[in-house]
């Protein structure tokens, strides 16, 4: 039963300030206030304690807890959720299957051995000269206090439960969510779920909150409130851009870890292009539509040497884009930006196919593929080109030849993934181009497109800015869970005192 409430420190709280839903009859979600948002801040500041030092096996039953009561929700969060976002039900039914895996992976992830801790015992060595070495250990601790931003494209993988706080409660850290106002009905039966699992578990009611707001002021005051110690966003580069800034200009400057933007280039080699151009062009087009093309890895820019080959990868893309029906995409406001989007490049690019047109009247959510076509000259000297934009829309860049190639690698801002599409024949020409690459994006492929995140311990999730904001971090396996901790070490300390992985 949904009931528009803000959860704040184990009870829900409404609001005068509320949002009605334009897709859910009746329901209407209350905006957390200024009190609201420091009662939840100073709850979880009070939390942290006791919920850092909780047995890790008591997190990881929390975790598995969680994740029970998400599937007993199944068909409820399904109901909503399609009628929320417009996306089909196979996706809730396999989106919330990730969901709960990656719960249950970071209860085993806390619960198999101490790895995540990367621990370092330096025992002390009294007689060394010139100086003695005192007794050095070091471990990792929860940060604290932990803001999480709800994304609009994956309601249930990167939102409410998703992996953010999926891994920043296995580290030990208090969860704040701030719910996607694109889909505030799961984001609180989520919610809902989360605070069962903390009953059941007899935690600290603070560990986990769930915080509505559309107003930009609720994310603004919750990332500059002094009691939160790091954010995890998914969502703009306008808009994590904008909370990077507050959180680095804050009295006491804080982490924020923001996926912000991807347009993932395919690059074709010649070799590969000779044996399968029609087959790669088909294949890169399912996957730039898929989803409606909101998905951060949507492989947005497609490049190769111009030639017959390409000619034909065009025309087999412009097929199947031509033959896609149009869909529903997730807010009528991402819908208006992803038109706006397409009628821009069509005033800087040459159509190879434009299926998409502005609603006259109707479901304004609807939206039809694209694809543009540019030299690799125009497409570098156009920074703008490799600018994101949400939705099943696809840059054709030409090249003169292979060195071309190479420049446009080198041209490439920071990326998610970078795929290379390639036959045996081709590896000297990738040799090349790979330690550019390398440079360039957090995830490398080779064949296949990068539409589907394997969440695993060898997951890379994230790359150099814009894609995201600290190279050094994954939003997706179990190595994200190192964005909530910090290193302490402990000189000369009592065993008696020690945390329990030091003191063996």
């Amino acid at each position: 039963m949904l009931h528009g409430k803000n959860l704040i420190n184990g009870r829900w709280a409404g609001s005068n300030e509320t949002v009605a839903s334009a897709d859910l009859d009746g329901f209407a979600f209350a905006q957390a206030t200024t009190e609201q948002i420091n009662e939840a801040c100073a709850a979880a500041r009070a939390a942290f304690r006791p919920f850092s030092r909780t047995p890790r096996p008591q997190r990881a039953a929390f975790l598995k807890t969680i994740a029970d009561e998400i599937d007993a929700l199944g068909d409820e969060i399904t109901w909503t959720g399609v009628r929320e976002t417009g996306l089909p039900e196979a996706r809730f039914t396999g989106e919330r299957g990730r969901t709960t895996a990656q719960l249950r992976m970071f209860a085993g992830l806390i619960l198999d051995d101490d790895d995540f801790l990367d621990i370092r015992i330096e025992q002390a060595l009294p007689d060394r000269q010139p100086l003695p070495r005192p007794d050095l250990r070091l471990t990792h601790k929860a940060i604290g206090p932990v803001a999480v931003f709800g994304a609009s494209n994956f309601p249930l993988a990167f939102s409410t439960a998703g992996g953010d706080t999926a891994s920043a409660l296995a580290a030990g850290c208090p969860v704040i969510v701030k719910g996607h106002g694109a889909h505030a009905g799961v984001g609180e039966l989520v919610a809902q779920a989360i605070a069962r699992a903390v009953e059941t578990c007899g935690l600290p009611a603070a560990a986990f909150q769930f915080l509505q707001g559309a107003a930009p002021r609720v994310g603004v005051e919750l990332v500059q409130n002094p009691e939160i110690r790091a954010v995890g966003f998914t969502g703009s580069l306008k808009a994590g851009r904008a909370l990077y800034d507050l959180c680095h200009s804050r009295p006491q400057p804080i982490p924020f870890y923001g996926e912000l933007g991807s347009v993932n280039p395919v690059f074709c080699l010649p070799d590969a292009m000779v044996a399968r151009a029609a087959e790669i062009g088909t294949g890169w087009a399912a996957s730039l539509t898929m989803g409606a093309g909101q998905f951060c890895t949507n492989p947005g820019v497609l490049i190769a040497v111009k030639d017959t080959a390409f000619a034909a990868l065009q025309s087999a893309a412009a097929g199947a884009l031509e033959a896609t029906a149009d869909q529903t995409m997730l807010t009528a406001a991402i819908a208006a930006a992803y038109h706006q989007g397409v009628a821009e490049f069509a005033g800087r690019m040459e159509a190879v196919t434009a299926t998409d047109t502005v609603p006259a009247g109707g479901n304004t959510r609807q939206a039809g593929a694209a694809a543009f076509r540019i030299d690799a000259a125009g497409w570098m000297a156009n920074p703008a080109l490799q600018h994101e934009v949400f939705g099943a829309v696809g840059i054709f860049v030409e090249c003169d030849d292979a060195g071309q190639m190479l420049e446009v690698a080198n041209a490439l801002e920071g990326q998610l993934t970078v795929t290379l599409q390639m036959d045996q024949g081709d590896e000297g020409l990738a040799a090349k181009m790979l330690p550019v690459l390398e440079e360039k994006a957090g995830r490398l492929l080779c064949n296949g497109f990068p539409t589907g995140v394997e969440v695993s311990p060898a997951m890379m999730h994230g790359g150099p800015y814009p894609a995201s904001t600290d190279i050094r971090a994954t939003s997706v396996g179990t190595l994200a869970i190192r964005r909530w901790l910090r290193p302490v070490a402990y000189q000369n300390v009592p065993a008696a005192l020690l945390p329990a992985e030091l003191a063996g």
